[in-house]
């Protein structure tokens, strides 16, 4: 992998984690494109850098929120805070058990399958679609929609299923306001992705190649600026604009992608 490829890939991964388009799919399609030739595991080690950076700028974006939530948490009451933490950590349950359960599943999926990568997308679109449909309310994210939230936050582990687009829709679907469900959706990944990476840590399975570094360094830095800007720019636009647009864009990318996948095939 060049240093440029590292860098593109870094902020395809910040522009796309917050819109409903899968960052893990255009990961996968970009790596195709570049000529990535990694095998599965060190693919996956790359993505899970890249997905730790947007993390830590989607922290910095809610610090204000980070810290009320963090105050009620050690308030040691049950209120608002203390709850919306507590629907966080059921709606992590789903993601983490499969995600523990089918790792080395999981990690065969991310080795260059575009047109797995297509058909995901067209189902990512299918599901903006519908939600797009749905009445926008004034309802809070209820404990069982958390939970539910959660199983489509699992499913959104396969390259081409937008997490962000699966959540929101999910939630939206349920009857929650948009502007909660986006709010939900980029706070419930958060602990995920640091758990996952002290998980790996712990049992050596995060490991690289000394080689490597520099390039992981430069995708981790390229997505975390990325992030930051994305994060402030498209939480408007999801917040605002209709998901139809999005839900277009992922059946144009899906079928795209299948159509190159077959000439090739």
């Amino acid at each position: 992998m060049e240093i440029s490829d590292a860098i593109i890939l870094g902020i395809v991964q910040g522009l796309t984690e917050f819109l409903p388009v899968s960052s893990s799919g255009h990961l996968e399609l970009g790596k195709a494109i570049l000529g990535d030739t990694t095998i599965p595991s060190e693919s996956l080690l790359f993505t899970v850098v890249l997905h730790f950076a947007t993390a830590l700028s989607t922290i910095v974006v809610f610090r204000k929120d980070i810290l009320s939530i963090l105050k009620g948490l050690f308030s040691f009451r049950w209120n608002e805070d203390t709850q919306f933490v507590a629907k966080i950590a059921l709606s992590m349950l789903p993601a983490a058990i499969i995600g523990y359960s089918y790792e080395s599943e999981l990690a065969a999926w991310f080795g260059g399958d575009i047109k797995l990568v297509g058909f995901m997308l067209i189902l990512t679109g299918l599901l903006l679609y519908l939600a797009d449909k749905a009445k926008n309310t004034n309802k809070k994210v209820s404990f069982s929609n958390a939970l539910v939230i959660g199983f489509a936050q699992a499913i959104a582990m396969l390259p081409g299923i937008s997490r962000s687009g699966a959540t929101i829709s999910t939630s939206v679907l349920l009857g929650n306001d948009k502007t909660k469900a986006a709010r939900f959706s980029f706070l419930m990944v958060v602990p995920l992705i640091f758990g996952k990476i002290i998980k790996d840590i712990v049992t050596g399975e995060l490991t690289y190649q000394s080689e490597n570094f520099v390039h992981i360094s430069i995708g981790f830095a390229a997505a975390f600026i990325a992030g930051l800007f994305a994060c402030t720019w498209m939480i408007a636009i999801v917040k605002k604009s209709k998901l139809t647009y999005f839900a277009i864009y992922c059946l144009i990318v899906g079928l795209l992608a299948i159509i190159i996948a077959s000439s090739n095939g």
